[in-house]
Formats: structure tokens, sequence, C-alpha cells
């Protein structure tokens, strides 16, 4: 139930005591050792994923290189939404980057409790939300801000991460050479 809680904090949602009840009873709380998947390329992702402490990231291959999309730190929460959404082998992979413990929210039960609950609706419907603003907002860094820039809105927004990911993720995250992200946080660049 402290998840509940958690999530009705982050995202400003009461939810009944019925509701949070049987939304707590969808959650798997799992553990994840350093480096080890969560969620691999070509299945199907089937979970909301809420960090209760430890750090994950979701990633995909391009050119034989590994490039981090997301990260997520203790009481964030992680997804891939086109494959959640359309049930579809996704080309994103998730991992556990420190020794983590992860709730998985099942999507499909989370959305046939947001049927029968208007407050599980009212949150899942802000948890989108707030993922699709994280994704404009990081498109829109790639295309319009400088590599200076992009490192500090990333330590800005994201400073647990800034501070406990390795810079060859950091790195990829910002789509920069570790050589240039090594150059911006020296302020050379």
């Amino acid at each position: 139930m402290e998840m509940v809680d958690k999530l009705s904090d982050k995202y400003k949602i009461i939810l009944s005591e019925e509701a949070a009840e049987n939304f707590a009873a969808i959650f798997q709380r799992k553990e994840y050792r350093k480096d080890e998947p969560i969620l691999e390329q070509g299945q199907i992702s089937r979970h909301i994923y809420i960090v209760e402490q430890g750090m994950i990231r979701q990633f995909y291959y391009k050119d034989g290189r590994n490039i981090t999309e997301h990260f997520s730190c203790d009481g964030e929460v992680a997804s891939c939404l086109e494959s959640l959404f359309l049930q579809e082998p996704t080309r994103l992979c998730v991992e556990a980057i420190e020794p983590s413990v992860v709730y998985l929210l099942d999507y499909a039960k989370f959305k046939e409790l947001s049927n029968r609950y208007a407050d599980i609706n009212a949150l899942l419907q802000t948890i989108l939300e707030y993922k699709l603003v994280v994704s404009q907002r990081k498109a829109d860094s790639w295309r319009f801000e400088t590599s200076h820039e992009r490192y500090e809105r990333f330590c800005r927004e994201y400073p647990l991460a800034a501070k406990r990911a390795s810079i060859a993720h950091i790195a990829s995250y910002l789509l920069m050479a570790p050589e240039t992200l090594s150059r911006v946080r020296a302020g050379i660049l």
C-alpha cells in the first residue's frame, strides 16, 4: 500500500480506500541485480515499472551501440509506451543499472480498474500525460539545445541519475560521445 500512497502523492491524485486497496493488489514487487534485464528487445511490455529504490534505464540498440532512452530512479515511473499500448514486441530494453527494487504494475489490470474507479482513471491519465510530456521535452531538447544546454537540463531534471549513472550511459542519453560529455562537464564546450 506504501507504493500506492507514493504514486498518489507524486501525481496529486487522492484515491478512495476501496480503489487504493484494489490498486495495491495488482502490484508485483521484484528485486533486480545490477545489469539484470527487466524487459528485453522483442518482448511485449505488459507493465509500468515503478522504482522503489535503485535505478533502471531504458535503452535501444543502434549501429551496434546501446543508446539510453530514459533513466528512472527512486520513486520514478518507466514504461515502453508503444509496446504497452499496441501489445507488440518492443525495440526498447529495460535493465537495472544498480541493485533495484521495482514494482511491476500490470497495465491491463490498471486499465480495468480505471474503468471501475474515477480516481484510478485520473491517476492513469496523469501518469500517461506525464510520460508523454517527458518524451516531448527530450525530443525538443535534442532538436533545439546545444550539448551544454542538454547536459544542464539533464542535471536539473534528473539530479539522481546525473550523480549515479555512468558517463557512458549519460553520454548516450544526451547523444554525445563520452569525450564530448567530459568536455561539456569541464566547461570546455
